[in-house]
């Protein structure tokens, strides 16, 4: 797995990404309320805003990581928003994008240093 600055995991398996939010962020954000996700067939580019969450703490965005298309999105944490919360690198997964590129993870932190990064 790979993690961005933005607590987003990034799990490659042929040239799908299948992307969530670590557990550090899901503690920050508190219970999740409300799920927002992108529809399965969307282009995007890295950057473009893809996820809405709503917590009962805060409202945040979260973004693409990499180019690709949408080709999957987790309808489960949509009707279920918790589920984020009770296993964010499991069963709380937002979407999966098919990339170009898979190289493009290369520029993302590992394990160790994402922990380093938390503290």
């Amino acid at each position: 797995m790979r993690y961005t600055e933005e607590h987003e995991w990034l799990r490659l398996d042929g040239d799908i990404v299948t992307v969530g939010i670590t557990a550090h962020a899901a503690e920050q954000l508190g219970d999740i309320v409300f799920v927002e996700l992108p529809d399965p067939g969307d282009t995007v580019s890295k950057g473009d805003d893809l996820v809405t969450i709503e917590s009962v703490k805060a409202a945040s965005e979260i973004t693409a990581p990499l180019d690709g298309e949408i080709v999957e999105a987790n309808q489960a944490i949509v009707d279920e928003p918790g589920k984020v919360n009770e296993d964010p690198a499991g069963e709380g997964w937002f979407f999966r994008m098919k990339i170009a590129d898979a190289s493009a993870l290369d520029g993302y932190m590992d394990e160790a240093a994402y922990n380093a990064m938390i503290g």
